[in-house]
């Protein structure tokens, strides 16, 4: 027979509740006796009844997370933080994704939302907030991440999108760039957010977007680099090619950095790249890539820590906002002056 709480509590001579709270990571337990409850756990082998406790609590323990694609490493990185955080406090972490499928997100989080999942994480495709009003309705928590919806009051956790575009832009004004474009996001708000940005950014500096600089995608964070790519190919196509580019997230900069590479052109010297999201990569590819941190580490951590707090509430707290405060970062795709420095050390 499966070994139970009951038989480890009498074989440690402790209370059941001891060792639940052991098994829920509670803090109001000595370590003396946590490490005797865990190593007797280790011993038989013991594996909780998530069914009979879900039975016993009316919870499932189990948080849904759903985004646009994993392949795009920037909400790769937010499960991971968020996989980890709720594994020590006993929940699991359920995935999926919509790729940028309003219809297809739909019937994801109406599936989890008949799962009767403790708590939803969503870093939503859509352009329409009427599925979270159903949310609200069925009284299941939830936190946006990354993109929210101005019409409807929830609890979030991101960057300023236009704080984001503006010191993209501001970067590469700064660096010289007279010509800059903008290979734009979805009609989500960090799409939105990123373009008011840098739209500001040029007003206030007295500069044009030229006609065709404002390039858009069908897909944003789907084949993010197959779409950044093609878009700088029209760029560089037109009579005036801009000399400076800021993408909406990093895989369209890498992808603007495939089609200038490919059209003979220097980086930064000739055309210079920013993108968005600080990716683990950036620093290792053949240019390396100047980008905006988002702290991705950060929102996965905050919205896992505003999502436990969500779950251990006994009232209904206030909707909170969360904002991470993001951080121009510079590599080689920007840096035209140590790429002078280099020219002039070659002479």
């Amino acid at each position: 027979m499966a070994v139970t709480m009951k038989d480890i509590a009498r074989d440690l001579g402790i209370g059941v509740i001891t060792v639940s709270k052991v098994l829920r990571n509670k803090d109001d337990v000595s370590e003396k006796t946590r490490q005797r409850v865990l190593a007797r756990i280790k011993e038989v082998n013991y594996t909780p009844n998530l069914a009979a406790r879900s039975l016993v609590t009316g919870r499932t323990y189990l948080v849904g997370l759903v985004v646009p694609d994993l392949l795009h490493t920037f909400f790769a990185q937010i499960a991971n933080s968020l996989t980890g955080a709720f594994l020590k406090k006993g929940y699991g972490l359920i995935i999926s994704t919509a790729g940028e499928d309003p219809e297809l997100e739909m019937r994801t989080l109406d599936r989890f939302l008949a799962r009767r999942f403790d708590a939803l994480i969503v870093a939503s495709g859509g352009t329409s907030s009427a599925i979270f009003g159903r949310f609200q309705e069925a009284g299941t928590p939830f936190v946006l991440i990354d993109r929210r919806f101005q019409d409807l009051d929830a609890n979030y956790v991101g960057v300023d999108d236009e704080v984001v575009g503006a010191l993209a832009t501001e970067h590469l004004i700064e660096i010289g760039c007279k010509r800059i474009a903008h290979l734009r996001g979805p009609e989500t708000s960090p799409g939105i957010g990123r373009l008011n940005g840098y739209s500001k950014a040029m007003a206030k500096f007295k500069m044009k977007s030229l006609p065709g600089y404002v390039s858009a995608a069908r897909m944003a964070d789907v084949h993010s680099k197959d779409s950044g790519e093609e878009q700088m190919k029209k760029l560089l196509g037109l009579a005036q090619r801009p000399d400076g580019v800021f993408a909406y997230n990093d895989p369209m900069a890498i992808g603007a950095i495939h089609a200038i590479l490919d059209a003979g052109l220097r980086i930064p010297e000739d055309v210079a790249v920013i993108g968005c999201g600080n990716l683990h990569y950036d620093s290792e590819l053949r240019v390396p890539l100047s980008s905006i941190d988002q702290n991705t580490e950060q929102i996965g951590e905050r919205a896992a820590s505003l999502t436990l707090s969500l779950l251990e509430s006994k009232h209904r707290p206030r909707n909170k906002t969360v904002i991470i405060e993001p951080q121009l970062v510079i590599r080689a795709s920007t840096d035209r002056k140590r790429a002078r420095q280099e020219k002039e050390k070659r002479v």
